[in-house]
């Protein structure tokens, strides 16, 4: 196969109702543009598979894990077998509309961006449970990395592949892209897209991310800022928790001098917990992440197993081959 001008990468769980329509749809909107589609099946218990067999024509590959990895493992590994110039990711669930993709690929090509991130101007999404959350975690993701988009949340975005390739996705980091391609020095923009309700299936995501995205951010913050530089973020801690702990002190020597007795009292104990317990929960955790990303990095490892790879051989749709089947890579 000859290297297509775009890959488009697609994770899909679950997803048995929504194949068709969206297999079609991109194929239309794509059928004037060299491509190649890569769709993750990310442990579905459905008959998500199947339905990709049955549909799929000769530019798509089909990689399925041995289990579900989440959202950001599975873009990993599209990204990682993409072979296009450029690389688009959307969702599986028919929310992100395909005919969006040769008029964002046009304006990253003509405007020369890195990076052209989909911005769901009419979200149809639910408001207190979806919308609420979102343009919380979307305010704070933006002022505190200072990466300026509106929608870190839609999926739907075009890249230049050694932007893509060169992210190094970990953990739940998909709503951090634009963070992590702007490390790398990406010129990127945003564009508004369509956006649909979903008719087939159930949302994956929900209030219960809230948490995940918050841990995240410090993760982000601490790369974005201190990777390179941890003395600035540790030794400025350390500094203020000694000096603390000299007036703490110093305060109860005064009344050690004075005759008091301070052994027990609970602000020396209080002092104590909180400023060794906060820094060393607070280090353990970030000096982990560190180990885990040198551990796969070091080795060329990837955080995701394959069970095995299709590849479509005729237009005629739904005539697959197997053009692998063991483990690529193991974790």
């Amino acid at each position: 196969m000859s290297k297509p001008l775009i890959s488009v990468v697609i994770t899909v769980y679950n997803e048995e109702d929504n194949i068709k329509p969206l297999l079609e749809a991109t194929y239309s909107a794509l059928e004037e543009i060299d491509y190649e589609v890569i769709l993750i099946e990310d442990g579905s218990t459905d008959n998500t598979v199947v339905e990709v067999k049955k549909y799929a024509n000769s530019r798509t590959k089909l990689i399925i894990f041995n289990r579900n990895f989440g959202q950001t493992t599975a873009l990993a590994a599209g990204i990682d077998m993409a072979i296009g110039e450029y690389i688009a990711t959307m969702d599986g669930d028919l929310q992100n509309d395909p005919t969006d993709i040769p008029v964002m690929l046009k304006k990253a090509m003509d405007e020369e961006w890195d990076v052209v991130a989909g911005r769901r101007a009419n979200r149809k999404d639910g408001f207190v449970l979806r919308k609420i959350p979102s343009k919380i975690a979307n305010w704070v993701i933006r002022n505190s990395t200072k990466v300026y988009l509106n929608d870190y949340g839609c999926t739907l975005r075009i890249y230049k592949a050694e932007i893509a390739q060169g992210m190094g996705l970990y953990g739940e980091l998909h709503r951090f892209i634009p963070v992590l391609a702007k490390q790398q020095g990406a010129k990127m923009t945003e564009m508004d897209v369509k956006h649909h309700p979903r008719i087939h299936g159930e949302s994956k995501y929900g209030l219960s991310r809230t948490f995940k995205v918050m841990s995240d951010l410090i993760l982000m913050l601490f790369f974005q800022k201190y990777f390179q530089r941890p003395i600035h973020l540790f030794g400025g801690i350390g500094l203020i928790a000694f000096l603390i702990g000299i007036v703490i002190n110093f305060y109860l020597l005064i009344l050690k001098i004075l005759g008091e007795d301070i052994w027990g009292r609970p602000l020396m104990i209080l002092g104590f917990i909180l400023v060794l317990g906060g820094i060393q929960f607070v280090t353990t955790g970030i000096i982990a992440e560190i180990i885990v990303r040198t551990y796969f990095e070091s080795q060329n490892k990837k955080t995701y197993t394959i069970r095995s790879v299709y590849q479509g051989i005729q237009e005629a749709k739904g005539d697959f081959r197997l053009i692998s089947n063991h483990k690529l890579d193991s974790n």
